[in-house]
């Protein structure tokens, strides 16, 4: 969606800075990148990076917006785990019905409770699921308030967008990431492998999903807490220098520079 405005700036001879959030240099930032002052990236190890421009990148830590950075402390729930589930409006089948199962198999030994993202079709479906179940839930297609919804959860089930896994990052919420097999340049499985190589997250390959062993993932994570609590210490030292200030102000200097 930045390829018409970087079209117009570069017609119009106005100065380019731009922003690739994703471990994969994506393909209008590719296009652009000889154009370019700088580009900002949260890391300078992006797969598809031409080494001749190397230069030009500006680290920055992951931006979020502003409520994010005033994040309350929390720590685990003593009457309930909670899990959130975040599949995308437009959902998908292992998303929409076949976690909620696995689901449904570890409260059968633990009191939990889900908040869970799906496509406004199989709101009623999941609705009718986890109340036939006896599961405290909340269904849902799409919440302005996110920051409220990730603000009460103990672990999170998601894709690999690179804003989402930065929000639950700077949360300190630890989460499993299922990459969506489709995404270009599989950019989704590279934003996850970023906190993997930090220890501080899990990933799930869609194509090799087993319920039983997702049911089982669930049951270790609530009987010991230990690499849940590691996963959380791991996230906290990612983001210790990252600050609503920080970020702004290493932008405000690269394009005061240029």
């Amino acid at each position: 969606m930045s390829l018409p405005l970087c079209l117009a700036a570069k017609i119009l001879s106005i100065k380019i800075f731009l922003l690739e959030p994703n471990m994969v240099l994506g393909r209008a930032n590719s296009f652009f990148l000889k154009f370019s002052e700088k580009i900002f990236c949260y890391s300078n190890s992006l797969k598809n990076f031409p080494s001749k421009f190397l230069n030009k990148i500006v680290l920055i830590e992951p931006l979020v917006r502003l409520i994010f950075y005033e994040k309350s402390n929390r720590y685990l729930k003593k009457d309930k785990f909670n899990f959130l589930v975040i599949g995308g409006s437009q959902g998908a089948n292992i998303f929409d019905f076949e976690i909620n199962e696995s689901f449904y198999e570890i409260s059968k030994s633990f009191p939990i409770k889900v908040t869970h993202q799906t496509s406004e079709q199989n709101i009623e479906k999941l609705k009718d699921f986890y109340l036939k179940h006896n599961i405290d839930s909340h269904v849902f297609s799409y919440d302005s308030n996110f920051f409220n919804l990730v603000n009460e959860i103990d672990f999170c089930v998601t894709r690999g967008g690179a804003s989402t896994l930065a929000e639950l990052s700077l949360m300190n919420v630890p989460f499993l990431v299922v990459p969506l097999p489709t995404a270009k340049d599989n950019h989704q499985y590279e934003n996850a492998l970023f906190y993997k190589k930090n220890n501080s997250c899990w990933i799930l390959n869609q194509n090799n999903f087993n319920k039983k062993e997702l049911s089982q993932f669930f049951l270790n994570l609530l009987r010991n807490h230990n690499e849940y609590l590691k996963k959380k210490e791991n996230l906290k030292k990612l983001n210790y220098q990252n600050s609503w200030n920080n970020v702004n102000q290493k932008i405000l200097d690269t394009l005061n520079a240029n």
